[in-house]
């Protein structure tokens, strides 16, 4: 964690009652419910609940990131480096993703790459080109940057020749192509087991730390925010119903819903008799993450 961020200067995002409201046969869903957010630059926050507690749709209602739903209402105040994101056009939009903005990586990465095209191709099209020589260096060093060894002969394969962990690495290597101010990662190791999920945890700690780049992590997992995160925003039901320093709130939770999720998270991940081998899990508080 990078302990202190959000101390002094002005927000990078700053969100005031932000509601979005789907459509889901016939029905209004408030998905997110008036919600409050602030990120200083360097910082790292986690946005923790249930699924279904409206986290994902959240930071997809920030970054208008909302095909295949159909909207009843989005509206509230959004600003990202002072740009109310909820007014600007869209050719504004869309170069805050391409270049110093923000960038967000999928909990499904298969879902967002293209299969029929090699993983060095899709980087270099983050790049803003193609596969050539002039790009294929960059390429190479954001995919080792992401943690892929043998980062040339990797850039030639398609996707469904890479495990499920460095499908995910990829996925960082093009949400970094932009160079963003922020890096929003939606449930970012749900689908890997213990060991390649820590390695891909502590990826993202070192890129947020050696980057100073504000990160947004979307999580389920009270140990993920435990690794990653100064402060936390606890959700349900579209509402944020608790938020905090990480550590402060760990260890003196007010709303009770937040210390459930906190009681499950440790009695999940209370240690019992090691076996050799056994592979490492992410820590179930920020003192063991230390």
């Amino acid at each position: 964690m990078s302990g202190g961020a959000a101390n002094a200067g002005a927000a990078l995002l700053e969100v005031r009652d932000l509601k979005v409201h789907l459509r889901v046969g016939g029905a209004i869903v408030r998905a997110v419910d008036g919600v409050d957010l602030t990120v200083m630059p360097g910082e790292s926050i986690g946005i923790v609940g249930e699924s279904g507690s409206g986290k994902s749709t959240l930071a997809r209602g920030i970054l208008k990131l909302m095909a295949n739903v159909e909207l009843a209402e989005l509206q509230g105040d959004v600003r990202f480096q002072g740009k109310d994101l909820t007014r600007i056009a869209d050719a504004e939009l869309r170069a805050l993703r391409r270049h110093g903005g923000f960038s967000m990586i999928f909990q499904d990465p298969l879902g967002y790459l293209n299969p029929t095209k090699r993983v060095g191709t899709q980087v270099a099209e983050a790049l803003g080109g193609k596969w050539f020589a002039a790009t294929r260096r960059r390429v190479e060093q954001l995919l080792e940057e992401a943690g892929l060894p043998a980062s040339a002969q990797l850039a030639r394969r398609f996707p469904h020749e890479l495990s499920g962990g460095q499908r995910q690495r990829v996925m960082i290597a093009i949400a970094l192509a932009s160079e963003p101010a922020l890096l929003f990662a939606d449930e970012p190791t749900t689908a890997l087991d213990a060991t390649v999920q820590l390695q891909v945890l502590k990826t993202l700690g070192r890129l947020h730390r050696d980057r100073n780049m504000a990160m947004v992590v979307i999580t389920h997992d009270l140990g993920v925010v435990a690794e990653l995160c100064d402060r936390v925003y606890v959700m349900r039901s579209g509402k944020v119903v608790e938020s905090g320093d990480t550590v402060e709130l760990f260890e003196n939770p007010r709303h009770p819903y937040a210390a459930q999720l906190i009681e499950l998270s440790t009695r999940h991940r209370r240690p019992g008799p090691s076996a050799p081998g056994a592979a490492p899990s992410v820590p179930a508080s920020p003192a063991e993450a230390r």
